[in-house]
């Protein structure tokens, strides 16, 4: 793996052509508006790019990436991954000789799979690289302002998350300026949700559990109460942001069964406290206040690791 800067990455993306562009699983607005607003740049800058149809791209996020969406006969000559950390992040559906030539990622766990990589751990998106790339070619019009907003304004909770700095504020304020539509993003990305969301945040709150005096704050998303309140996927964006609001609170977890014997975990914490560690445990990782992984257990069994080993930590 050999390390890029963003002058090198620029040079690779003049020499190559024939890009797919590719998103983690379960993509959140980060991946996905960092993907297609890196394909429109690529478009403009006269190259061929798409977006990997990722199966998992919920409607919230699809109105965004379709008109970059890969044809299902496309033959890449360059594949790069988009705020992709690692291996086990790959998208469902991907193909396992899948060889990745660049991967663009903000992840300091991220795990050198690619051949080359750009990667600025300091930056609360991934969003952010791809607006250096956008600006140093000239690119950044509206419409790819307004892609990399989502990305950026989502990955930092509008502004909120522990990871936001002047920097953060700076790269959002540069988009607006560039003309992204910020206010009708802003409303449809944080302010208006659907009724089984709010159906379903009732019931993940009056199950929270706290621990150590409140310094811990666990919630669980069950399938029963996924059913319950009718939700969907599309209803699930940003859950590992709900236990964390409860004063008070330093480290939360959010577990989320997937099966019987499958939870996704997702931690979230102060500066002082370093979840990518008890993450990198079950073999996850990510940022050192927010990080994810998967557990192969039941959602009582996974409660029961993880408050032993965050207790223990704390």
């Amino acid at each position: 793996m050999k390390t890029l800067t963003l002058n090198d990455t620029l040079e690779y993306i003049k020499e190559h052509d024939g890009y797919l562009l590719v998103t983690h699983i379960r993509p959140d607005g980060d991946t996905l508006g960092s993907a297609a607003a890196l394909c429109r740049i690529l478009r403009k800058f006269g190259k061929t790019a798409y977006v990997y149809d990722n199966p998992q791209t919920t409607s919230k996020y699809a109105v965004w990436t379709g008109p970059y969406i890969a044809p299902k006969d496309f033959a890449p000559a360059c594949v790069i991954g988009i705020d992709l950390a690692s291996e086990r992040l790959f998208p469902k559906g991907l193909p396992e000789d899948t060889r990745f030539d660049l991967c663009i990622d903000h992840h300091p766990t991220n795990t050198g799979y690619a051949d080359r990589l750009f990667c600025q751990p300091d930056k609360a998106s991934c969003g952010e690289l791809i607006l250096q790339i956008a600006k140093a070619l000239d690119l950044l019009d509206p419409e790819t302002a307004s892609l990399l907003y989502v990305a950026v304004s989502t990955d930092c909770g509008c502004f909120v998350y522990g990871n936001t700095t002047a920097e953060t504020h700076r790269a959002a304020a540069e988009l607006i300026d560039a003309g992204a539509d910020h206010k009708p993003l802003n409303v449809s990305l944080f302010r208006q949700t659907s009724f089984a969301r709010l159906m379903l945040e009732g019931l993940i709150f009056s199950n929270m559990r706290q621990y150590a005096d409140g310094k811990l704050s666990v919630a669980v998303v069950t399938l029963e109460m996924m059913e319950r309140s009718g939700a969907t996927e599309d209803d699930c964006d940003d859950l590992a942001s709900l236990a964390g609001r409860v004063e008070g609170s330093y480290v939360s977890a959010t577990i989320r069964e997937l099966g019987p014997k499958e939870c996704k975990v997702s931690l979230r914490s102060g500066e002082l406290f370093d979840v990518s560690a008890i993450c990198s445990l079950h073999g996850g990782g990510g940022h050192r206040m927010a990080s994810g992984c998967t557990i192969c257990a039941d959602v009582e069994t996974t409660r029961e690791i993880l408050v032993r080993e965050i207790l223990e930590a704390l």
